[in-house]
């Protein structure tokens, strides 16, 4: 098909007219229409691009390559020249490039080495609505580029799936445009009934709705969407087991794989063709001849917990707009069908759009490169939408435990040096001790290692344990010189396939290290690190891998168990595979593994034993000695331990005895004031007192007086405890006495003249005050004892009138009142005639 007959054609004219009027574009244009492979030559053929070039961003490797090798074939150019690519590791492009694919942090880490991008003359953001954590930087980084320095700069933003609203006004002042039309219908199917994956996985519905489709109608080409390596793997297996599928080509299709396979699943051959991919053939990439599309409705979706430090990888449900894009890979080249294991009911439930990187990823590496580079701090880009607090505060917490950020948040000089590193700050941090330690080619070896997936193959059978363990021997000082071993032994046998799958390793994983390691190498020369010539010492190579992840060191929590510590407050369960036995470790994988019904476990992997004595060595500023003291409720004591302390992982406890004074009567109150300890003598006359006191100084301000508070009392019992370090202390202890010895004498004897404990009545007899707050003061005294009291006692200045319980010979209340003149005059007469007819012998007046 001549590829002027793609949708995107439709909007030329307008594009190129707006290009050339505005300095930033919005492109909405279906599935399928060429926006990703036709604008960039569109800008170039209509000299909008004059002397510059133009780089388009994508969010993935393999996209990013093909689409390149796509518009250098359709350009008649050799990849490389007019047309290039350059990824994390691979650069094929040169001075004459002038369309050149990158992955978006490619691009920001060459603002930030080249500030104002010259020669660089339109940046093209694909498949933005995916929303990669490195796409939404550089959009900030380049707007305040073309604000400040480039208004030449082309901003042009393109996507089948952006949502109108927000990123035009975003943008704004900018110009929108949409190409309208897939190139072909598709139809999208639903399944009856929710399906149950726990019962039936992934692989066996989609090779059943395959054989399902197969048998109304023999489909051509299938792309079927998994989410992982090893969903895949079982999926080309149900597939190979298939009578439906016989015949043809079945291709697995992942970013892991070398490039060789990754060409062969998007080859054409003249039979029909099965691929079985990840979300990387989601976008951007077209598979000529696709016309059925079996689509598992998931994928694995990196996240990070900023409270736990804990990076996720989950299988998770895909958005509307990530199925609409996975659907739209059939309609490309002829009408399509796509099958979608889950029901349109589930469908209408799930989210619109993905949740952005930005919210969901770590932020370390790009926050030590803006500020390493004087761009500025994360919290200050002018975001689409700005990334979470919490995330930002972990991601600074890393680089200070890494050592490139100071107490200030300021970059320090070895930020700056792990900043000219292009890798995850953790692997910077590493190559730059490795320089220190010698051993710098081992440490390069063990940063390829952890790039990619694993070198091991998954599960492997005893038959393959043993021989490895034959073959590689066993090393339990880290985890990862197995892994190194791994790797020398398929090096050795040229990753020979079939020698590398007797040891359970992954050859082609092990191919793809040698190349990672050269690069690690390459650069530690680019940056002055001297590579030894002998091989390094054991320790030296575990203080590097120290020094990178001294965020997870972890403490096993007995030799019994697999459980650990973590520093920040965290635990999990070392990984069973792990070789390392010591209590003391450092873990280089920290994930969050979903099981069998949802449930979560934090598995520790790559291990390796560590020694205190090394962390005093590299972080002498981390290390603290508190005092931690706790009540024993078994022992009714109080418990002191000296703990050396790791940042706030304890290493090593010691019981001190006796424990610290003040700390000991401070926890001792703590318990009284909770009612853990009774204190024998806090009776019913410390109860009165605080009354007494609260009571007289709301009923007379003036008096200067200062109710007790919950803090006061704390106070009191502070003083109350000091030099016990028992329950058994306090037992003797005079609470009352304490409490009113921490008012002064002055005060104290306002308290006793007008809030008295007993007040005397007019006819010489004493009675005894009860008080309660916010009531006034009660009297129980017999009729007998208040004859002659003609008048309501009062206290407090005379304010306050004493509430009067008038008991009978029996001591039950006869009367309650606060009118004690009343009383006699209207309520006695009564109350004396039923009282002496009852009681003959007592006096009645």
């Amino acid at each position: 098909m001549d590829r002027r007959e793609l949708p995107i054609f439709e909007i030329e004219r307008e594009l190129l007219a707006r290009a050339a009027e505005h300095r930033r574009l919005i492109v909405r244009a279906p599935t399928g229409s060429g926006k990703s492979t036709q604008i960039p030559q569109m800008l170039l053929d209509a000299g909008l691009l004059k002397s510059g070039r133009a780089v388009i961003l994508q969010p993935r490797r393999l996209p990013t390559r093909l689409l390149a090798a796509r518009v250098a074939a359709e350009r008649g150019a050799k990849l490389g020249a007019e047309v290039g690519y350059q990824i994390r590791f691979e650069n094929i492009a040169g001075r004459d490039t002038r369309i050149l694919y990158e992955t978006e942090g490619v691009l920001l880490r060459q603002m930030l080495s080249h500030p104002r991008l010259d020669g660089v003359a339109a940046i093209l953001f694909d498949e933005f609505h995916e929303r990669h954590l490195y796409g939404d930087v550089t959009l900030a980084r380049a707007l305040q580029l073309q604000r400040a320095a480039r208004p030449d700069l082309l901003l042009v933003v393109m996507s089948a799936t952006l949502p109108s609203g927000p990123l035009d006004e975003y943008l704004a002042p900018c110009a929108a445009l949409e190409a309208h039309g897939r190139l072909f219908p598709v139809i999208t199917e639903y399944l009856d009934r929710p399906a149950d994956f726990d019962r039936t996985p992934p692989w066996e519905a989609a090779a059943a709705e395959f054989e399902r489709v197969c048998r109304e109608g023999e489909p051509s080409d299938t792309l079927v969407f998994m989410p992982g390596a090893y969903e895949i793997s079982r999926t080309v297996q149900a597939l190979e087991n298939s009578p439906a599928a016989r015949g043809r080509i079945i291709l697995p299709l992942h970013g892991e794989l070398p490039t060789a396979d990754q060409d062969a699943a998007v080859a054409r051959y003249d039979r029909p063709k099965i691929i079985v991919a990840t979300n990387v053939a989601e976008s951007s990439l077209t598979i000529e001849g696709v016309r059925l599309v079996v689509d598992s409705g998931l994928a694995r979706i990196p996240r990070f917990d900023p409270a736990r430090g804990i990076n996720t990888l989950l299988v998770e449900k895909i958005s509307r707009a990530s199925a609409d894009q996975r659907a739209g890979r059939a309609g490309r080249t002829a009408p399509g069908r796509c099958v979608r294991l889950w029901t349109e009911r589930e469908h209408a439930e799930r989210p619109v759009q993905e949740v952005p990187e930005i919210r969901r990823l770590d932020l370390s590496e790009v926050m030590l490169t803006l500020r390493a580079a004087g761009a500025g701090d994360l919290r200050e880009l002018p975001w689409l939408e700005p990334p979470g607090v919490r995330a930002l505060d972990r991601a600074e917490m890393l680089l200070r435990d890494l050592g490139a950020l100071d107490e200030k948040q300021a970059v320090t000089e070895l930020g700056r040096r792990m900043a000219g590193f292009p890798v995850h700050p953790r692997y910077a941090r590493m190559m730059i001790a490795a320089g220190e330690h010698g051993c710098v080619r081992a440490v390069a070896l063990i940063a390829a290692l952890t790039q990619g997936r694993s070198l091991w193959m998954r599960k492997p059978d005893k038959s393959t344990l043993e021989q490895r363990e034959d073959v590689l021997g066993e090393e339990g000082a880290s985890d990862f010189f197995g892994l190194m071993r791994a790797f020398r032994f398929a090096d050795s046998r040229r990753y020979d396939v079939g020698a590398c799958n007797r040891l359970g390793i992954h050859a082609n994983t092990a191919r793809q290290v040698r190349a990672l390691a050269g690069f690690f190498l390459d650069l530690a020369e680019k940056t002055g690190l001297k590579i030894e010539a002998r091989a390094p010492d054991t320790d030296a190579i575990c203080k590097c891998i120290l020094t990178g992840f001294s965020d997870q060191v972890a403490k096993r929590l007995d030799a019994g168990t697999l459980r650990c510590q973590l520093v920040h407050g965290r635990k999990g369960v070392l990984a069973r595979e792990s070789a390392v036995q010591g209590p003391l470790l450092v873990v280089s994988e920290v994930r969050e593994v979903e099981g069998r019904g949802g449930e979560l476990s934090v598995i520790l992997s790559l291990a390796t034993a560590i020694r205190a004595e090394w962390l005093e060595e590299l972080f002498p500023g981390d290390f603290s000695e508190p005092v931690d003291v706790e009540y024993d409720a078994a022992e009714r004591r109080v418990v002191a331990w000296r703990r050396r302390m790791f940042r706030d992982l304890p290493l090593e406890s010691k019981r001190v005895d006796p424990p610290p004074a003040d700390a000991a009567g401070d926890l001792l109150a703590e318990e009284v004031i909770n009612g853990r300890i009774k204190l024998p003598h806090w009776d019913e006359t410390t109860d009165q007192w605080i009354a007494r006191v609260n009571s007289l100084a709301a009923w007379c301000p003036e008096l200067g007086l200062t109710a007790y508070s919950e803090e006061d009392r704390w106070s009191v019992l502070r003083v109350l405890c000091r030099g016990a370090v028992s329950a058994r202390d306090l037992k003797d202890r005079p609470v009352t006495a304490v409490f009113k010895d921490q008012m002064d004498p002055a005060r104290r004897a306002l308290v006793e003249k007008h809030a008295p404990e007993r007040i005397e009545l007019s006819n010489g007899r004493r009675a005894r005050l009860t008080y309660t707050e916010g009531e006034p003061p009660h009297i129980a005294q017999r009729i007998q004892d208040l004859y002659d009291v003609k008048e309501t006692p009062r206290i407090a200045k005379g304010r306050v009138p004493v509430v009067v319980e008038i008991l009978g010979p029996n001591h039950r209340p006869v009367q309650v009142t606060r009118d004690l003149a009343g009383f006699w005059r209207d309520h006695y007469p009564r109350v004396k005639k039923e009282m002496q007819r009852k009681y003959p012998k007592h006096e009645w007046r």
